[in-house]
């Protein structure tokens, strides 16, 4: 990746993964598609290749990033969706031409109308987005315990009680804040 860059944090749910290309929201906010150059390169390394993009391409990016992570939010706190993010979301979705193949390996790749529709790759993760808010898939929607963070995640562990959007960075941090406050009610040192 280009240095000077933060690294994509990548999960196994494409929806939120995109809300994550925006974190600590509620800190020090990082943006991770400060470019529409950095927007291809998170639509490649998530299956949605694409040439290029615009700078009004990356505002509808932007615009739909928030929008899923408005209605996520709102679903997982069993709040009404927000319907400014819900028509948003419909939008893109209606908008994009993507198709779903099989590969001789049975896996399933996005095949967009034109190497460069990046409306096609939106509308595929307002697609997804849509299966997660609405229910249709097994798992559940939760917000990151990290007072900082409170990124939208798609919980699908067994119990459904994870509690960080991801364990290598909002875990760990809160993690080594209780230990880092723990040692200092404690006296300091270890031997």
């Amino acid at each position: 990746m280009p240095a000077g860059f933060p690294d994509f944090r990548l999960g196994s749910v494409l929806a939120t993964s995109f809300t994550g290309t925006l974190s600590e929201r509620h800190g020090d906010a990082v943006e991770r598609i400060p470019t529409p150059g950095r927007l291809v390169d998170w639509l490649v390394v998530n299956g949605l290749a694409v040439d290029s993009c615009t700078p009004a391409q990356l505002d509808l990016a932007r615009e739909l990033r928030e929008s899923i992570h408005a209605a996520a939010t709102a679903a997982a706190t069993r709040d009404a969706l927000p319907a400014p993010a819900v028509q948003v979301i419909n939008d893109r979705s209606e908008q994009g031409r993507a198709a779903a193949i099989l590969t001789p390996d049975g896996e399933r790749r996005w095949r967009l109308s034109s190497a460069s529709r990046v409306e096609d790759a939106l509308g595929v993760i307002a697609a997804d987005a849509i299966g997660i808010i609405s229910g249709e898939r097994d798992g559940k929607l939760a917000l990151c315990a990290s007072p900082t963070c409170r990124a939208a995640f798609f919980d699908v562990s067994q119990s459904r009680t994870r509690r960080w959007c991801d364990m290598n960075t909002c875990g760990n941090r809160q993690k080594k804040a209780r230990f880092n406050a723990r040692r200092a009610t404690s006296g300091g040192t270890s031997a």
